[in-house]
């Protein structure tokens, strides 16, 4: 039957030959292939990036300067200035056993007069200031002296409760006041004044800036 109907020219379906697979010389890749790779390997990249990463239990401890409510005398110290830091940190170390100290910084933006017995910055940023918390105000040498007791470390200024002693310690440290801006290589406090007035009256980041 086969015979036959080639004599009569008639061709008998044939299948297909399957493609061969295509086998690429050494040395190429199949563009889709490797970009699969790659897309493959960034993802396992990401994955073990994420699961290396730490993240850090976010912390339930509030700042111990606003969570102060037993404080017996309040500290207002300028937080812009690195010598008496080094002072504040001491005692802010020390305050971790007592709770006695609360800190306020006047260089803050949140710094406010009327929640500090009308002390203005200015005037603060003269002398060291401190707030008992019957509403007293202490300065200078008696302010280092009671804020010094309610850490324990009161035998430091005991000396300066007698005079002439007293008066001595308040002139020295009143030099000290007068040119800590100077020692400490800041600008004078006028001009500080005027860039934080600046500061206060621009209202647009964008367009004004100190």
């Amino acid at each position: 039957m086969a015979s036959s109907l080639a004599r009569l020219g008639v061709a008998l379906p044939r299948a297909r030959p399957r493609a061969a697979a295509r086998v690429l010389p050494p040395g190429r890749w199949d563009a889709a292939a490797l970009g699969a790779s790659r897309r493959a390997a960034l993802n396992v990249g990401r994955c073990q990036i994420h699961s290396d990463v730490k993240v850090a239990p976010t912390s339930d401890l509030k700042n111990e300067d606003s969570s102060s409510k037993n404080w017996r005398i309040k500290m207002l110290y300028d937080g812009d200035c690195p010598l008496c830091m080094r002072e504040v940190n001491m005692l802010r170390e020390r305050n971790k056993s007592y709770g006695a100290i609360k800190f306020v910084d006047i260089s803050s933006k949140d710094y406010s007069p009327d929640d500090n017995q009308g002390l203005d910055y200015e005037t603060v940023m003269g002398r060291i200031h401190a707030i008992l918390s019957d509403g007293t105000v202490v300065t200078d040498v008696e302010a280092f002296r009671r804020l010094y007791e309610e850490v324990g470390l009161g035998w430091v200024y005991a000396v300066t409760k007698y005079e002439p002693v007293a008066t001595m310690a308040n002139a020295v440290y009143g030099v000290w006041a007068k040119y800590r801006m100077q020692i400490t290589g800041r600008p004078p406090l006028e001009e500080i004044m005027v860039s934080r007035k600046a500061a206060g009256e621009c209202k647009d980041d964008k367009v004004c800036k100190m």
